[in-house]
């Protein structure tokens, strides 16, 4: 079984945290670890109209942030990784600079210190010199920096098509069986008439 930590922060993007959470429990065979900023809660009561718990309901275990002593805090906890979805420039700036002040930046250090797969959906546009500074910082620690930019060329037509195509992605990154994204088989060739 694996075994994944997901935290949400106070970026707009709410949805992408959820829809994750939801595929995870789908796909079966992941233990999940969630963590909600209070920000993060704010965000899912005005973006989607859904309450902190009917999210937590969709985790195996829920930390509170402010718990630094929790499971996920040391390395001793296995773990395939961590995403934090949505991952707010705040978020990102501590992790960056490896500020451990609560639980969501304490578990993003480990996942750098012990080498797992941590995942950043940054949501901020356009992004300013520390933005692109932290971001640069945690990719050659070994993150993973994700913005949930939408892809076209499946021709979406919803916004729900964009967010899923998005987060099969993330899923492909933890190699997690998904249907959400199919794989590009490449442009097909087109008759002239």
């Amino acid at each position: 079984m694996k075994r994944l930590v997901i935290a949400m922060t106070g970026a707009s993007g709410a949805v992408y945290g959820v829809r994750l959470l939801e595929q995870l429990r789908k796909a079966g065979g992941v233990e999940t670890h969630l963590m909600i900023s209070d920000a993060a809660a704010l965000n899912l009561h005005h973006e989607l109209d859904i309450k902190r718990k009917d999210v937590e309901a969709l985790a195996d275990a829920v930390h509170s942030v402010r718990d630094i002593g929790a499971c996920v805090a040391s390395g001793s906890f296995q773990t395939d990784g961590m995403v934090i979805a949505p991952c707010s420039m705040k978020t990102l700036a501590s992790v960056a600079h490896g500020m451990c002040d609560n639980l969501i930046t304490r578990a993003a250090d480990v996942m750098l210190k012990e080498r797992r797969r941590l995942i950043l959906m940054v949501r901020e546009t356009p992004f300013n010199l520390a933005h692109l500074r932290n971001m640069t910082a945690v990719t050659e620690m070994g993150g993973v920096i994700f913005p949930p930019l939408p892809a076209l060329y499946q021709r979406p037509q919803t916004v729900s098509e964009m967010v899923d195509h998005t987060v099969g992605r993330v899923l492909d990154l933890l190699s997690i069986e998904q249907t959400l994204a199919p794989e590009w088989t490449g442009l097909k060739a087109e008759r002239s008439q």
